[in-house]
């Protein structure tokens, strides 16, 4: 595989953040284990008699006002409790135009406010953004980040069913309870390229996509002496930097061959970029996110000794075409 197989610990923790969406060094998070400041999925005890069954629920969302209401700013909620939701609500405050959100991944801040309390409860508005997979969160979260987009604000209230009731409340927050949040979209994992399509120059390995399987077409002809990190698609985000955590999907073949050696282009590989072979190092610094990228690597940016993993013949140039769905910095 492109990426080393031996990483530090720290890498290999933060690497696994990323690609299976457990935090590292991030804030409290909605996230599937149970904690005093995050909203989780995970049920504990048998829920009570609602506190807020008396309160009529309202139908909409009218009854909240958000100070600083546009997208960066530290909101401040004020509802006149104790407040109720019929069913979980959501409300776009600033519509972004980034990527729309991969349930795989999302990066947040967020406040939450208690309905019947009028109280905050949570949020990280001003500290370190918030990473979590939608699987892992409770439904009104999950339903308020649904195919919303990076660069939104969202305000949203839920009722304790999509709440913390099947937990049994949690902390201060009791059974029943609506939960209001206004959360920033910060930012996903793509799933796949994006941009408008870039034409090659020719001579070189012809890529083709049909109904989502890649492929790659090695010419007849001898490989480069140099290698090529021929962009193919224009990419919509940050550039990558030589020092940051990516996510990729790719494709690997054997120039000699013709043949795969790599296919992960159904499945998120990722690491930091400088723990990769000298061509990825290379040829992927200042190519932007949603880029996919044709690298041409002769052996001394491949594998020069050959390699058992992936099946590579020392001396043989090995052609990737590599999707960026993602890149920060690390640390």
């Amino acid at each position: 595989m492109p990426f080393a197989a031996a990483k530090t610990a720290a890498v290999t923790l933060c690497a696994a953040a990323l690609l299976t969406v457990t935090a590292c060094g991030q804030s409290a998070a909605p996230s599937a284990a149970p904690s005093e400041a995050s909203p989780s999925a995970s049920a504990s005890t048998s829920p009570s008699a609602s506190p807020t069954a008396t309160i009529k629920p309202a139908t909409s969302l009218d009854g909240i006002t958000v100070k600083n209401p546009k997208f960066g700013d530290t909101p401040t909620v004020t509802v006149k409790a104790p407040w109720a939701i019929d069913q979980t609500r959501v409300k776009v405050m600033t519509k972004g135009d980034g990527a729309v959100v991969n349930p795989a991944y999302v990066k947040v801040f967020y406040q939450g406010v208690n309905g019947r309390t009028g109280k905050v409860f949570d949020g990280n508005f001003g500290k370190t953004a918030a990473e979590f997979s939608l699987d892992g969160v409770v439904p009104g979260f999950r339903k308020a980040l649904e195919n919303q987009k990076v660069g939104s604000r969202v305000l949203v209230a839920m009722p304790g069913s999509d709440g913390y009731d099947s937990a049994g409340g949690k902390g201060d927050i009791k059974v029943g309870d609506t939960l209001i949040f206004v959360i920033d979209i910060i930012d996903t994992i793509l799933s796949g390229p994006t941009g408008n399509p870039i034409t090659p120059p020719a001579g070189l390995p012809a890529v083709t996509e049909t109904d989502g399987k890649v492929a790659i077409a090695i010419p007849k002809a001898d490989p480069p002496a140099k290698m090529v990190a021929q962009p193919l698609t224009a990419g919509t985000g940050r550039k990558v930097g030589a020092k940051d955590l990516i996510a990729v999907h790719y494709l690997g073949v054997s120039w000699k061959t013709g043949k795969v050696i790599e296919d992960k282009m159904g499945a998120i590989d990722g690491g930091l970029l400088s723990s990769t072979i000298p061509g990825w190092q290379k040829g992927l610094v200042g190519k932007r996110v949603g880029q996919r990228v044709l690298l041409v690597l002769p052996p001394a940016d491949g594998y020069p000794k050959g390699s058992n993993n992936p099946p590579v013949e020392a001396g043989d140039t090995v052609v990737y075409v590599v999707d960026i769905l993602y890149a920060a910095p690390q640390g």
